[in-house]
Formats: structure tokens, sequence, C-alpha cells
């Protein structure tokens, strides 16, 4: 049997593994009652988180923003 990792558990999720892992991940989870309750516990974090609804703030965005823009232009050639 595999020991899966909570970060396994989050990458299932969201349908981020591959398909033979997937596999592996359903199986165990029918299977092993203490790795369901593990899932079950991120599956109801991220039902939580989603009813939130938080949005960034502008001043966050424009951060993010002129990094990204500093980020791109240090990676452009100069001509």
């Amino acid at each position: 049997m595999h020991n899966f990792t909570p970060e396994d558990l989050l990458l299932y999720l969201y349908n981020e593994t591959s398909p033979e892992q997937t596999a592996e991940i359903k199986a165990a989870l029918e299977n092993d009652w203490s790795l369901r309750e593990k899932f079950e516990v991120i599956t109801s974090a991220q039902k939580r988180l989603e009813a939130l609804k938080m949005s960034p703030s502008q001043q966050t965005i424009d951060t993010i923003l002129n990094y990204a823009e500093k980020a791109v232009g240090e990676l452009t050639p100069q001509a």
C-alpha cells in the first residue's frame, strides 16, 4: 500500500494527478479509512475556502502586475 501525502490528495482533489496515480488514490480511498478521513478534511477545507468569496485588493493586483512587468523586462533582450 502506498503512503499518500496531503499534497497527493490535493493534486487528486484538483484532478492534477496522472491517470495511474488517480486510480491508485481512488483504490486507496475505498480501502483505507484513515486516508479517507484525511481526504474528507481536505475537501471540507476546500468547500469552506470557496465559500469565503475573497478577492485581492487593488494594491495587491498592482504589485503583482508591476513585479511581472519588471520580470518580463529583465528577460527581454535589450537592443
